[in-house]
């Protein structure tokens, strides 16, 4: 806490200094080191730092550009803290309930680490387990967190964070429940069993408890590890639309995002098809929250401003006046564009690495120009993934007629038919209600 506290002070020294006493600053350079200590923290901040980096103009350019680079990759705790966990929460007899266990860590991230194990019946299994005291270490960095978004929102108010912080907030806290997340693997496996291209483990329920999650171990390689082996083109491809339908098919058939997008989230096998991990930032949207996405989307092919306004004010903004819409209608074309498109492409034509960021800039200019806008809750997830699908696609290198990939997954859409397959899918998976 000492270290972090420091860190945030620090940004606001240099940052106050910079704007009230003309002192210049190396924003840069202390964005490397607050990207050293947040990445050494066993906590949520190293998470929100991941999140906060994808959102456009959630942190200035030098530190997301910094933090963007925060992978789930944080170093494991030893073998006594192990033992103590598996104790707590499976009983002093605990190894006598696995085959095999492994002392070093699989994998490590911000909230738990991951030990690969065998079930007595020869079934592998990661155990996710969580670390010491994470209740209290996420509540102490999310006060960090509100202190440090309300000294940036001082300096610059073009996009409103209160909304933003209380969706950090609640998903982070649903986060801490390994449970909840069981439930909500469950609920993937429902809404993804007809697409062969996607794969998600399944929760052993007898080894699942608030801070053990153990579930089947499904076998496969980071993206990056074969993106590096410059894999053929129709590879590439089939590895975006298996992206693109585990992302989709749940948003448009259930109203379900996969809300952490991140590299380490998801992993290729040899026949390009995915694993999909890690499902403790889900969100669930009412249907019409849904209908809003898709009326955004035919306002920006018929170039329809009501329309556009329609959409705006189902997804919950406020006070959007002609001025905010043409702006946010830079942002609006820039992800819709793709979709309507009827032909095989790139998600982005441009070889501009920073067109992106070029069109981020461009609508944070004229929002702080048009006074700010307050993205609703529900928008944050949503557009992160948007914007964290786009960067894998754009790696990816991939060519796919991403319209008729968007029209076959709304063609038949309907409010009261989202919502009977949600609740059906939600009760049957046992997911609980959000706070």
């Amino acid at each position: 806490m000492a270290r972090t506290s420091g860190a945030v002070g620090g940004i606001a020294a240099r940052v106050a200094g910079e704007r009230v006493f003309g002192f210049k600053t190396d924003r840069a350079a202390h964005a490397e080191d607050l990207k050293t200590v947040l990445g050494g923290l066993k906590g949520p901040l190293m998470k929100v730092a991941q999140f906060l980096s994808s959102v456009p103009d959630a942190l200035p350019a030098e530190y997301a550009e910094e933090l963007a680079q925060l992978q789930a990759n944080a170093p494991p705790m030893g073998w006594n803290f192990v033992r103590r966990r598996m104790a707590s929460e499976l009983g002093p007899q605990w190894r006598a309930r696995f085959g095999e266990f492994s002392q070093d860590a699989a994998a490590a991230a911000s909230l738990g680490q991951v030990h690969r194990a065998t079930l007595p019946d020869g079934t592998d299994v990661a155990c996710k387990l969580q670390y010491p005291d994470m209740p209290s270490t996420v509540e102490a960095d999310l006060r960090q967190l509100k202190v440090a978004m309300a000294i940036y929102h001082r300096m610059d108010n073009a996009i409103q964070h209160e909304e933003v912080y209380k969706e950090l907030t609640e998903r982070l806290r649903e986060e801490l429940d390994y449970e909840r997340e069981a439930a909500q693997m469950r609920l993937y496996r429902l809404m993804l069993a007809d697409h062969p291209t996607v794969h998600v483990p399944e929760p052993v329920p007898d080894y699942c408890t608030k801070r053990l999650l153990t579930m089947t171990w499904l076998d496969g390689r980071p993206l990056m590890a074969r993106l590096a082996e410059d894999p053929p083109q129709d590879e590439r491809n089939r590895i975006a639309e298996a992206l693109f339908r585990a992302w989709y098919v749940p948003f448009y058939r259930y109203g379900v995002i996969h809300g952490d997008p991140h590299m380490g989230n998801y992993q290729v096998r040899p026949d390009g098809s995915v694993n999909l991990l890690d499902f403790g930032a889900i969100r669930v949207f009412p249907p019409k929250f849904v209908r809003g996405v898709i009326d955004l989307f035919e306002a920006v092919r018929d170039n329809d401003d009501t329309k556009a306004h329609r959409a705006y004010e189902t997804w919950g903004f406020t006070d959007m006046s002609q001025e905010k819409m043409d702006v946010l209608g830079l942002w609006a074309r820039f992800l819709y564009e793709p979709l309507t498109d009827d032909r095989v492409r790139r998600i982005q034509e441009t070889d501009d690495p920073q067109f992106g960021r070029a069109v981020a800039q461009q609508v944070h200019n004229g929002l702080k120009r048009t006074g700010g806008v307050k993205p609703p809750r529900e928008f944050v997830l949503m557009d992160r993934s948007a914007i964290g699908l786009g960067g894998v696609f754009l790696r990816l290198k991939a060519e796919l007629n991403w319209s008729r990939l968007f029209h076959e997954l709304i063609a038949d859409f309907d409010e009261d038919a989202l919502a009977e397959r949600q609740a059906a899918a939600l009760a049957k998976a046992g997911v609980p209600p959000a706070a």
